[in-house]
């Protein structure tokens, strides 16, 4: 797919991962809208810097905890903006909590961001994207395929996600392609340590972390080079999987 001039909406992109999906895809010639909820700041940011390098943005509040919400957003884009191309699924909360100490509460807030959020906001975007043949990408974890029983509910959400994916990729064919990626080490929990960064390093086979960079470059493979590729989960781990 020749991104430029296309419309994209990525969710969570005030800060961290999705920042930088954003910000790559203005880069690439593309207008982007710029979903955020409490990161508006970061948001705006970054609207100003993609428009000051001559593009085009748009920022676009929702809280996608609210499934009406997330399924309104992707039509607000497609109608201010014009029409929708690509879709990043990339708003999530990580939460350390234990499988002993998640609350239904702590269950619930987490599975409503990181799994049903994608849901709804795919559910919204489709008759978009499939006038477009257009392109969707869930932004999954490594925790997805691996159990991680310190972030017991986030781990479980993200195989959600996972198999949300492959329903997606089934039900959307053949008009749309949907994919994910799954970040190992690309950019750790702010809470993290020095110490646990260099665990983290020294445990991963190729002995080192990565960068938001790794995980923007798997995302532009699947939009610009994955044409025929659909259901596939691509995981950006340094090899941890292989362990």
């Amino acid at each position: 797919m020749d991104l430029r001039g296309r419309v994209a909406l990525v969710t969570g992109a005030g800060r961290r991962l999705g920042r930088a999906f954003a910000q790559a895809l203005a880069g690439r010639g593309m207008a982007v809208a710029i979903h955020h909820n409490t990161s508006s700041q970061g948001a705006d940011g970054l609207r100003r810097e993609i428009l000051a390098a001559g593009g085009r943005a748009a920022c676009f509040a929702a809280d996608l905890s609210d499934p009406a919400a997330a399924a309104e957003l992707p039509r607000r884009v497609a109608s201010e903006l014009g029409q929708l191309d690509i879709l990043v699924n990339s708003a999530a909360v990580m939460r350390r909590l234990s499988f002993e100490e998640t609350t239904p509460e702590d269950w619930d807030a987490i599975h409503a961001i990181n799994l049903r959020a994608a849901f709804f906001c795919t559910q919204g975007a489709a008759p978009a994207l499939r006038a477009a043949r257009g392109k969707v990408v869930n932004i999954a974890d490594l925790s997805g395929l691996e159990p991680w029983p310190g972030f017991a509910a986030h781990s479980v959400s993200k195989a959600g996600v996972v198999m949300l994916t492959k329903v997606l990729a089934r039900a959307l064919a053949p008009d749309v392609t949907v994919n994910a990626i799954a970040p190992g080490a690309v950019l750790v929990p702010e809470d993290y340590d020095d110490e646990e960064r260099a665990r983290l390093a020294r445990t991963t086979p190729l002995r080192r972390l990565g960068t938001p960079g790794d995980a923007v470059a798997a995302l532009l493979y699947l939009l610009e080079g994955g044409d025929f590729v659909t259901g596939e989960v691509l995981a950006v781990d340094g090899g941890r999987l292989l362990r």
